[in-house]
């Protein structure tokens, strides 16, 4: 199961996965049509606050493993209360739903240095859904953490964020100087990293965004 599938990193895993001869069925949940539906791709349409309440994805018998990238921002949501209500609320919904479906498996996009005595509000939140994840006790539960995320979010029909705009322009421009850990992340290689290190092992691990990302050329 995919939540957020129709995200800059959200397609990058569905796309891996659909081609992936060990995914036998990719369940996308949407908020709208996307198109992504498939024969190995099922789509459904589902009011995150209520994921029950979608018939087809009731329907499902069994999940195995579920990958959520899910997230906003304050600015597009509107306030701190609406950025939570996806952040962490839908997250752990999701979770929670995947859980109850029988997956022992969860892979969560989160953010750089998430504390939850941070006196960024957006840091405190992904660190509270950190912690909530966790506390299912799934047997792999694996964080991706990564810095700014390169792709194009026009294409997508996203709002472009003016930070991930500032990182890439001097990435381009310092990239020999700015350390692994705080470069910019192309979305198919967090989508990469976070299907490999969900799919195998157990516990819990937190993909930090300097084993994220992987050179390539300009």
């Amino acid at each position: 199961m995919v939540a957020g599938a129709t995200g800059l990193v959200g397609r990058e895993i569905v796309k891996q996965l659909r081609a992936d001869s060990r995914i036998g069925q990719v369940h996308c949940l949407v908020r709208k049509p996307s198109g992504l539906a498939a024969s190995n791709c099922t789509e459904h349409v589902v009011d995150w606050a209520r994921l029950e309440a979608c018939e087809s994805l009731a329907a499902v018998q069994r999940i195995d493993a579920v990958l959520i990238a899910l997230g906003t921002t304050i600015k597009v949501a509107g306030s701190q209360a609406a950025f939570r209500a996806v952040d962490f609320d839908a997250v752990l919904a999701a979770a929670e739903f995947a859980q109850a479906k029988g997956a022992s498996r969860v892979g969560v996009i989160s953010a750089l240095g998430p504390s939850k005595s941070s006196p960024v509000f957006y840091s405190r939140v992904k660190a509270e859904m950190e912690d909530a994840v966790r506390a299912l006790g799934l047997v792999r539960t694996v964080f991706a953490r990564p810095s700014f995320i390169e792709g194009d979010r026009a294409a997508l029909g996203q709002v472009d964020r003016p930070g991930e705009g500032i990182a890439l322009t001097a990435a381009r421009l310092f990239n020999v100087l700015i350390p692994r850990k705080y470069k910019a992340v192309r979305a198919a290689d967090i989508a990469s990293g976070l299907i490999a290190a969900s799919l195998q092992g157990s516990g819990v691990q937190a993909l930090e965004s300097g084993e994220l990302w992987k050179p390539h050329a300009a």
